[in-house]
């Protein structure tokens, strides 16, 4: 008996050192897996040339430092005061000159200018950090303005407070996402953008030409907001500027958030409030390309100042434009 069970953990022993061999092959595998699997992805994206706009080769990729100073010593070709004028057909609408802009104390905007025909649209691109939603900004009344001025249709609006922007001169601001009200209905979330608006009764017709003019929102009207989809969402937040029947919209990321078949819907809904109801649009969007491609002009802005301007198809051409901000 004593003879079998020696023979019985010999066994037991050769069995447990086989497990352990087979337990620490499996692990080794599983660490080479995702190396294999890591340099495959890597030989992929190399063969198809993607970069992180999906064009030119990974080398072309570029750090946020390196595109603002290639971006800054490209600015030494500023456009002037007369070119800009001129993209405008020397009739602007929205004129900012020489403006001095910021928080607190603290200047973002340097001798700043801008100009914009009446029914026309402006994309503004750029680094992170460049001034762009500082314009928005500025032009709306959310800064300290040091010096310079905004004209709006000939009316100095340079000192004049949101309300005022917005009840007097036409100035709408819509926001980035996620500035509606879920918990109330899209017809009271219409009537809450014509606060200012001298009776209830001007915001309610006002609100009824929206539900005219956009099938979605009226299916929809005794609804939650918050049961609306993304695009639906935003379209609410554009008719909600609509209610006080604004010139001039000032236009924060209108992509941002959105999945690709309602960005499209939102800029077609832009397209058709500037070519049909002649609405001056001004724009900071972080998909240049959907933004060039949507602007008549383009500014790209780097430390509060246009580096480069044009019309935004010649800006989706230009090499530097492609290079820095368009992925090759």
């Amino acid at each position: 008996m004593a003879e079998d069970d020696k023979v019985k953990a010999a066994k037991k022993a050769a069995a447990k050192k086989a497990s352990a061999k087979k337990t620490a092959a499996k692990k080794a595998a599983t660490k080479k897996a995702p190396a294999k699997k890591a340099a495959a992805k890597k030989a992929s994206a190399k063969k198809a040339g993607v970069s992180g706009y999906g064009g030119g080769g990974v080398d072309v990729v570029m750090s946020v430092d390196q595109v603002a100073k290639e971006a800054a010593s490209i600015a030494a070709n500023a456009p002037t005061k007369s070119e800009l004028e001129a993209l405008a057909g020397n009739d602007s609408f929205l004129t900012i000159k020489d403006l001095r802009a910021g928080y607190g104390k603290m200047e973002i905007l340097h001798e700043f200018s801008l100009n914009v025909g009446k029914g026309q649209s402006l994309c503004l691109i750029g680094p992170n950090g460049a001034g762009k939603s500082t314009v928005l900004h500025s032009i709306f009344g959310f800064t300290n303005i040091f010096s310079g001025s905004i004209v709006v249709g000939g009316k100095d609006v340079t000192a004049l407070t949101p309300s005022q922007k917005l009840a007097e001169a036409g100035i709408a601001y819509i926001l980035q996402d996620k500035s509606v009200f879920p918990q109330m209905t899209v017809e009271e979330n219409l009537l809450m953008g014509g606060f200012l608006k001298n009776k209830p009764a001007e915001a309610k017709i006002a609100a009824e030409e929206v539900f005219d003019k956009y099938s979605r929102l009226a299916d929809r009207r005794d609804k939650p907001a918050g049961v609306l989809s993304g695009g639906e969402r935003r379209l609410l937040e554009i008719s909600r500027a609509l209610v006080m029947q604004p010139q001039v919209l000032l236009v924060d990321e209108p992509s941002i958030g959105l999945e690709p078949r309602f960005i499209d819907m939102v800029f077609e809904i832009l397209d058709d409030l500037q070519r049909k109801d002649g609405k001056t649009i001004v724009m900071v969007e972080q998909n240049a390309k959907k933004g060039l491609a949507f602007a008549d002009i383009g500014y790209v802005l780097v430390s509060g100042e246009t580096a480069i301007a044009g019309a935004g198809d010649e800006l989706l051409e230009n090499p530097d434009v492609g290079r820095l901000f368009l992925g090759g």
